[in-house]
């Protein structure tokens, strides 16, 4: 079961909001699906950032991936933590595999990404799509 206390985007990212900081990072899904994670590319400190778009790419024994940022806003803080130990995204993703922290832009956003009940209906879906 996915934490009830975040948002999901479809691209399956998370984002959980604290004090007015997006915390955003991959889903169990996501990293599950990658394997075993070897390397990230941390995001730019101060880069700007779209929904929808690129924030940084992670390389796994799979493939390398786009993480797509789930919110607009301004990279403020990334978990220096991965570069050492890519490894902690597949260990624990929702809390010390955190990837960045970002200033929110526009926090009406957050409305259109899905509840943790509508992102299992949508690995759901998604699963009965393969």
């Amino acid at each position: 079961m996915n934490p009830e206390d975040i948002k999901y985007h479809k691209e399956h990212t998370w984002v959980k909001v604290e004090e007015g900081k997006a915390i955003v990072g991959i889903t169990d899904y996501a990293q599950e699906s990658l394997g075993d994670i070897v390397y990230i590319d941390a995001p730019e400190l101060d880069a700007e950032v779209e929904a929808g778009t690129e924030l940084t790419q992670i390389e796994s024994t799979k493939a390398t991936s786009s993480v797509i940022s789930p919110v607009s806003g301004t990279v403020l803080k990334i978990n220096d933590d991965l570069a050492d130990s890519p490894e902690i995204i597949n260990e624990d993703p929702y809390e010390r595999g955190w990837i960045a922290v970002l200033d929110i832009q526009d926090e009406a956003q957050l409305n259109e990404l899905m509840d943790s009940a509508e992102y299992e209906k949508y690995l759901e879906e998604e699963a009965k799509l393969k």
